[in-house]
């Protein structure tokens, strides 16, 4: 072989190596492909100061919650524990089921400080109740922390068991709060249920609800009550009856759920996205509703579910929802980051970010994906 065939036959190996090598990592020359290597649930991303972080449930070494952070929205580090449960103000308890069920943090920044709102146990719990969640906001003066609960307490106590906090900031300066009941201990009747009951299945279906409240400016506490938003449908003819009720068909549990909402609005009309189904299982996915108002009406899309899973095409991701937002560094795309599962990840949630569209009243997620695709833009 001649010098120069040999010196040519090595830089394509070379080459080779490296492509294979950035395909391995997720990212190559201008693309990236999901799942992204961040092994989080719930995932919410913040952007200030053109950089991103990326808080959500696990992976905090000691109770409490994790960051990470990144400039492109797709290569990520470790940013460190960002909330520890013993802080001078914790209210929760480490030492319940899930490990005090630290879960679902998003991070707001607001007039130069940042918030962090969460779901845990709270150890006021008379009744010795398994799942006693509440809502807790703490607070800190950089987006790393470290944040500090407001007060001892939660935010506030509806007397039921609540998770999946989402707060909504509207143009007119008013800021509203969204969370999900627990299904715990609220067996619903629905035609559902007694479909189930008949067939023998279960005798009772839980069901978690969507509800807002106005927030009081200084995140405090909350404005008059509560509003239900959203919840399973009634009746087997609902259109979205079929997709939302697939954990209880199939035999995977005696719950419904609606969670994991996030809201949002454009061009006067509010939009909230929500997950459906057990999060553990292959079926959960994301819906949305919309309307002319932050507390409602709300209906529904006839599109729902617009992700969920794709190994029924093919493909290799289920479990897909708990999704947030976010726009690309030139603000002109915008992302749908949420977890899901893959069938080398098995149980183990990861992270994905596709784009998405919002026109004319109408939503759509473009994935799941795992083929490569381009970078978010960035130019300004």
């Amino acid at each position: 072989m001649s010098r120069i065939l040999l010196i040519t036959v090595s830089l394509i190996l070379v080459l080779t190596n490296v492509t294979v090598a950035q395909q391995q990592a997720g990212t190559q020359r201008g693309v990236y492909t999901n799942p992204l290597k961040v092994q989080l649930g719930d995932p919410f991303v913040l952007y200030t100061k053109g950089t991103y972080y990326m808080y959500g449930t696990g992976k905090a070494e000691d109770r409490g919650f994790s960051a990470y952070a990144s400039k492109d929205l797709v290569n990520w580090k470790p940013a460190g524990q960002v909330y520890f449960h013993d802080n001078k103000n914790g209210w929760s308890d480490p030492n319940t089921p899930w490990d005090g069920a630290y879960w679902a943090p998003e991070v707001y920044e607001v007039k130069g400080k940042f918030y962090l709102f969460y779901s845990a146990q709270w150890k006021v719990n008379p009744k010795k109740e398994m799942e006693n969640f509440k809502i807790g906001v703490a607070v800190a003066d950089k987006p790393t922390g470290p944040f500090i609960d407001l007060a001892p307490k939660p935010l506030f106590d509806p007397g039921y068991p609540i998770i999946d906090a989402n707060v909504f900031f509207d143009t007119d300066g008013k800021s509203y709060l969204y969370y999900s009941r627990a299904a715990y201990k609220h067996p619903i009747a629905s035609e559902i249920a007694s479909q189930m009951r008949k067939k023998g299945k279960y005798k009772e279906i839980e069901e978690s609800w969507v509800y807002g409240v106005e927030l009081k400016s200084d995140f405090s506490g909350v404005i008059g009550q509560p509003k239900l938003i959203l919840r399973p449908p009634v009746k087997l003819d609902d259109k979205q009856a079929a997709w939302e009720s697939l954990s209880v068909t199939t035999g995977e549990v005696n719950r419904r759920w609606t969670e994991g909402s996030v809201t949002f609005k454009k061009d006067g009309i509010y939009y909230i996205m929500y997950s459906a189904n057990h999060f553990g299982g292959e079926h959960y996915a994301v819906g949305y509703a919309t309307s002319t108002s932050p507390l409602g009406p709300y209906k529904k899309s006839a599109d729902n579910p617009i992700l969920h899973k794709n190994t029924d095409k093919g493909g290799i991701v289920s479990g897909t929802g708990h999704n947030s937002i976010v726009y690309s560094p030139d603000g002109k795309e915008m992302f749908c980051v949420y977890h899901g599962r893959t069938i080398a990840t098995g149980a183990e949630r990861v992270v994905f970010i596709d784009r998405m569209e919002v026109k004319n009243g109408k939503i759509i997620v473009h994935g799941p994906t795992t083929k490569a695709q381009n970078l978010p833009t960035v130019q300004k």
